[in-house]
C-alpha cells in the first residue's frame, strides 16, 4: 500500500467526522488541539492514531486502533477512513486451543447479577437467575471464606452459574464455577492454577488495549464496560458508550461477552442490540424496591 503522500491531518479529520456519531468520547481541550503523534510512524498509522485520539480514545487504545487500521490497509491495499477496523486478524488476535484456553461457559450468560454477599446469591437462585457474581468486599479472610462457601452451597443443585470476584483461592477451595478478575488482578493471580482447577475465568476490560490483553489468556468470558456512568466504583476510564460497545462486540463476535456498568431496564434493549450475549446488573437488582418484579422485567427483556 502506497501511503507516503497521505495528508495525515486531513485523513484524521475524515475519520473523526465519519465516526464521531458513534464513537466520540471525552477528550481534553488540549488534546483536541494537537495530540502528539508517535514518532517515526507511517502516514497510515499516524492518521488513524490522530483520528482515534480526536475521537477521545486514550493513547493505549489509539495505539491498538492505529496498528489494526494499518494492518487492515495493507491487507486491503487501500486506506479507507470509513472502514473502522473490526477484523480479529488485524488486531493480531489468534485462536485458542485446548491447552491455552480456559474452560468454556455459555456464549450467552443471560441475566447476570453482581451481588454483595451470599444471602443475595441465595435469593437469586430462588428467582432462577442464570448467572451471578459474588462481589464480597472485606479484609477479613475468614469472613471471605465463609461467604464463598455459603455462595457455592446456595447454587448447589441449581442451574445458576456462580463466579467469585477476586478471591480465586477461596473459589478453588470451595469448588466454585468460576472466578472474575479485573485487569490489575490478573497480573498477580496464578491463572494456570485457576485453569488447572477447572474453574472458568471472566475478565474485565475497558477499551481495546485491555480487551487484547485479556483475550491473550483466552478467558471463558469477557466483560466490556463501563458502558454508562456508574457511582459504584471509581473508573480510570470514561464510560465507553453504546457505539464503542458495538465495535467491541463486532471484534469479539463468537466470544462470550458481558456488558457492564450503569445498565438499567430502560437501556437494556439498546445494549443487547450491540451483539453482547449478556448484561450485568448491580443496583438495578440490589437497589430495586421490588426485587422479584425487577428480576422478572429484566428477564423478559433478556429473552
Amino acid at each position: 500500500m502506497k501511503d507516503k503522500h497521505m495528508d495525515t491531518q486531513a485523513v484524521a479529520t475524515d475519520i473523526t467526522s465519519i465516526h464521531s456519531h458513534l464513537l466520540a468520547g471525552e477528550t481534553s481541550s488540549v488534546e483536541m488541539l494537537m495530540p502528539e503523534i508517535p514518532a517515526d510512524s507511517s502516514p497510515a498509522f499516524s492518521a488513524a492514531w490522530l483520528g482515534a485520539r480526536l475521537l477521545g480514545f486514550v493513547p493505549h487504545d489509539a495505539q491498538c486502533i492505529a496498528s489494526a487500521w494499518q494492518s487492515q490497509s495493507i491487507r486491503l491495499g487501500v486506506f479507507d477512513a470509513a472502514c473502522w477496523p473490526c477484523e480479529p486478524q488485524d488486531f493480531g488476535m489468534t485462536g485458542a486451543d485446548a491447552f491455552t484456553a480456559f474452560p468454556t461457559c455459555p456464549q450467552s450468560l443471560g441475566l447476570y447479577a453482581v451481588l454483595p454477599d451470599a444471602g443475595w446469591v441465595a435469593r437469586m437462585v430462588e428467582l432462577k437467575v442464570p448467572t451471578v457474581q459474588l462481589r464480597f468486599k472485606s479484609d477479613d479472610n475468614m469472613a471471605i471464606g465463609h461467604q464463598v462457601e455459603a455462595a457455592v452451597k446456595a447454587v448447589a443443585g441449581s442451574d445458576t452459574l456462580l463466579f467469585i470476584n477476586d478471591h480465586w483461592q477461596h473459589a478453588i477451595d470451595a469448588g466454585a464455577y468460576g472466578v472474575h478478575l479485573g485487569q490489575e488482578d490478573m497480573v498477580d493471580a496464578p491463572l494456570d492454577a485457576i485453569k488447572s482447577a477447572g474453574l472458568r475465568l471472566g475478565l474485565s476490560s475497558h477499551g481495546y488495549a485491555e480487551i487484547l490483553k485479556a483475550y491473550a489468556v483466552h478467558p471463558s468470558y469477557l466483560a466490556l464496560g463501563a458502558v454508562f456512568p456508574t457511582t459504584l466504583k471509581r473508573m480510570a476510564t470514561a464510560p465507553q458508550g453504546l457505539g464503542r460497545l458495538g465495535m467491541y462486540a463486532r471484534l469479539m463476535q463468537g466470544q462470550s461477552l458481558v456488558a457492564i456498568g450503569g445498565i438499567d431496564l430502560q437501556q437494556l434493549p439498546a445494549v443487547l442490540r450491540t451483539g453482547v450475549g449478556s448484561a450485568a446488573f448491580v443496583r438495578a437488582v440490589t437497589a430495586a424496591d421490588n426485587v422479584p418484579q425487577a428480576i422478572e422485567k429484566l428477564r423478559q427483556y433478556m429473552q
